[in-house]
């Protein structure tokens, strides 16, 4: 299963990097446009500056929480952990409600788009609907298949270190004490199979959020790299590397509780800090030939960004917010429950202020 959506990942990141800029570029049919009278050597010095910024902001971004051993108030055992989680999961989730899907329903329904059926039907909601929808199926079966697998493999060991991971979550772990034999029944077991389903759990959701990220950044890094006006780029600027560091810390939360090897955590890492940049550097390649009205444009770009919007939404809420929200250790600390709110708040809200700019 984990092999099956690395495939699909892969398959999916390549048609966005190589064949859709070909495939929105050759469209000859477009709407009227003005043309662009900018200082285009300007434009490109600051595009040259937003792959730089955005790219150490991201890297910054998912690299902190990954550090926890050497950071101690960035370890998912630390309070703090839960604020800062929950101010990114705001920020994801007002990417997804705020920027992306307005944006989808924008292209969608563009004049230069015919009217049927693209106008007779609100098509970029319900793309944001399935493709919620599918998250929630892949989540689920993926879950239930390496549970399963574990399951038929009761000599599978779990690791210390995992063993002190999964005790964050799992909660009181009820132990019974046989009258005969004087001995106890589960424990061992019940302990590893309920830390071993958090962290299956937790790669999961790290995978899964990571891909509808990478789709929405390499859209808006072509967004940013395809466009010449310096109105356009210096707020996208701002807006992305701000989006990028605290995408970044959500996403290097995940991974740090998912408790990858080493190398695994490395290539996660250094692809979600590469995507927008190349994105960015996709767009200034193909940019004397991407036609942004085309009917063809308009179509793919909507389309993927209303399924990027419903993955990152499903995602903020139910395995970021609920599953922390929700947890034993939140709904027994009163002090830690209002801290997570107001940081979901926080985040949330400085997110969609930066939709009045870009």
């Amino acid at each position: 299963m984990m092999s099956f959506l690395t495939s699909i990942f892969k398959l999916l990141f390549f048609y966005v990097i190589v064949f859709l800029p070909t495939l929105v570029s050759c469209d000859s049919s477009t709407c009227e446009t003005q043309p662009n009278k900018e200082n285009n050597k300007l434009a490109f010095h600051y595009k040259l500056g937003s792959i730089a910024s955005i790219l150490v902001c991201g890297a910054l971004g998912v690299s902190l929480p990954l550090l926890s051993k050497r950071i101690p108030i960035l370890s998912p055992k630390n309070d703090i952990f839960f604020m800062i989680k929950a101010f990114a999961a705001g920020v994801i989730l007002a990417t997804g409600f705020i920027h992306i899907l307005p944006e989808a329903f924008e292209s969608l329904n563009s004049p230069c788009i015919e009217e049927k059926p693209w106008g007779d039907f609100p098509l970029a909601g319900l793309v944001a609907m399935l493709s919620s929808i599918g998250t929630l199926m892949v989540d689920s079966f993926a879950s239930s298949f390496y549970q399963r697998r574990h399951f038929k493999n009761p000599s599978k060991q779990v690791s210390h270190e995992d063993v002190e991971m999964g005790d964050e979550h799992v909660g009181h772990i009820h132990v019974h004490t046989h009258a005969t034999h004087g001995h106890t029944h589960g424990s061992t077991n019940s302990s590893q199979d309920a830390i071993s389903s958090e962290l299956i759990r937790q790669r999961i959701i790290s995978q899964v959020l990571e891909l509808g990220i990478v789709v929405h950044s390499v859209i808006i890094g072509m967004s940013l790299g395809t466009s010449q006006s310096i109105d356009t780029i210096k707020p996208l600027l701002v807006a992305l590397s701000f989006h990028q560091f605290f995408e970044g810390m959500g996403l290097g939360g995940c991974i740090s509780q998912a408790k990858f090897e080493s190398r695994s955590t490395a290539i996660m890492a250094t692809f979600f800090s590469l995507t927008t940049p190349i994105g960015i550097a996709v767009g200034m390649a193909v940019s004397s030939g991407y036609k942004e009205n085309s009917p063809t444009s308009l179509i793919v770009v909507g389309v993927l960004n209303s399924a990027s919007a419903g993955i990152l939404i499903y995602m903020a809420l139910v395995d970021l917010l609920a599953a922390d929200f929700m947890s034993p250790r939140l709904q027994n600390n009163l002090k830690i429950q209002i801290g997570a709110n107001i940081s979901l708040l926080l985040g949330s809200g400085c997110m969609s202020l930066l939709a009045k700019w870009a």
